[in-house]
């Protein structure tokens, strides 16, 4: 029986890291029955080496698209104009791309109008606004049309695609890959700790991550007044950390704002091994962020997180309980949101004990055995997360 051939496709660090422990489950089948092919755009440059780098991922081939200031156009037209020769010449069975990214959504095109099949991991998270997260809303939407396998990583994402007319038979709920990556990585993280050990150990840590194309302009100027009100407030008993994205809308705003501040760390973009010790690290007390991941990672760490958004695609965590949503970015909102549970330690705990909703770590075994069925293969039959 010939192998199929799996085209995995990333582009950026997010990517990277949650395809990891997929392509691990793939490689590492016993029964031979894939071929496994793995493309990197190139999308974002050092912070996805970093990932490749530390999950040990054989970039088969890197399409190195990154330009300075890159805009969405030249991100979309560079992939699907070199990735498209790739599938000619490879001829997938399957292209496997995962979130919402620009990458993601190029890769899912490109294939589509090779007519090869796509499978989109992470599938079917909505916000219902495309403003936010802006492209990602759009992109998901447009992954989840044309793919064939849709990887849920919760129930209510499975609601989600069979309200929009998916067929349920190519919808699996999977819990989110995310968990399976922290497992693997977290017995790495005991080594990872030259940064950490310049935070103060006689106060308590916030970490701050803010970096999402909506938020550019006015939102991240009043998060960063927001963090100058707080440590105005808390200085004594907390201290700030931020590793700054480097995208120069990001870079020059944070910089103008909070470079040379007391009990302020500034750092630039740290590895995944560096966040995933700050996350568990006891001296962290809270999470303010823009990302979809840490929404996820953080539960695992009990960590409470207050989310930098009008909306969230990943509403799970609001209903849970471990984190809360800003709503509109101004300072007071941001502060108020902060302030609410650092000066409360019932409201804080309360975050701090929920179990994670959003996997449950066997995600890219429950991937890999469904990919199986859909090529009639032999597989096993894993029940769903019900997270």
């Amino acid at each position: 029986m010939p192998k199929k051939r799996i085209l995995f496709v990333f582009g950026t660090r997010p990517e990277a890291i949650k395809l990891a422990p997929v392509i691990e489950a793939f490689n590492q089948d016993k029964n031979g029955f894939f071929e496994i092919l793995i493309c990197s755009t190139g999308q974002h440059r050092e912070m996805l080496e970093q990932a490749v780098s530390k999950f040990r991922i054989p970039v088969h081939q890197n399409l190195s698209i990154m330009t300075e200031n890159q805009t969405l156009t030249d991100i979309e037209t560079k992939t699907i104009s070199k990735i498209t020769p790739l599938y000619k010449t490879n001829t997938p069975d399957l292209v496997m791309v995962q979130g919402d990214t620009t990458t993601a959504m190029a890769a899912a095109k490109a294939a589509f109008g090779s007519k090869i099949k796509v499978a989109h991991v992470e599938a079917g998270l909505r916000s219902f606004d495309r403003k936010n997260p802006y492209p990602e809303e759009d992109n998901r939407v447009e992954i989840d049309r044309v793919s064939s396998l849709h990887f849920a990583p919760t129930a209510l994402a499975k609601e989600n695609l069979l309200k929009e007319g998916v067929p349920a038979k190519s919808v699996v709920v999977t819990g989110n890959t995310v968990i399976d990556a922290l497992r693997f990585i977290v017995d790495q993280t005991k080594t990872e700790s030259e940064k950490m050990e310049t935070l103060p150990k006689d106060k308590k840590w916030i970490l701050v991550t803010a970096h999402r194309r909506e938020n550019f302009g006015k939102p991240l100027e009043n998060i960063c007044k927001a963090i100058l009100k707080i440590v105005k407030k808390y200085k004594e008993k907390y201290h700030i950390v931020y590793p700054v994205h480097l995208n120069p809308n990001v870079k020059e705003t944070v910089f103008g704002y909070l470079a040379n501040k007391d009990a302020i760390s500034l750092w630039p973009p740290c590895g995944y091994n560096t966040l995933i010790k700050l996350l568990g690290d006891p001296n962290l007390r809270l999470i303010l962020t823009d990302s979809g991941g840490i929404q996820e990672e953080a539960p695992a760490f009990g960590k409470p997180v207050i989310v930098l958004r009008k909306v969230t695609e990943r509403p799970e965590a609001i209903k849970a309980g471990c984190a809360r949503l800003v709503g509109e970015l101004t300072e007071d909102n941001i502060f108020s949101s902060v302030d609410r549970l650092l000066s409360d330690p019932n409201q804080y705990q309360k975050m701090a004990r929920v179990a994670n909703p959003f996997g449950d770590g066997k995600a890219s075994q429950r991937i890999l055995e469904a990919t199986k069925k859909f090529f009639d293969l032999p597989a096993k039959n894993l029940p769903e997360f019900k997270g």
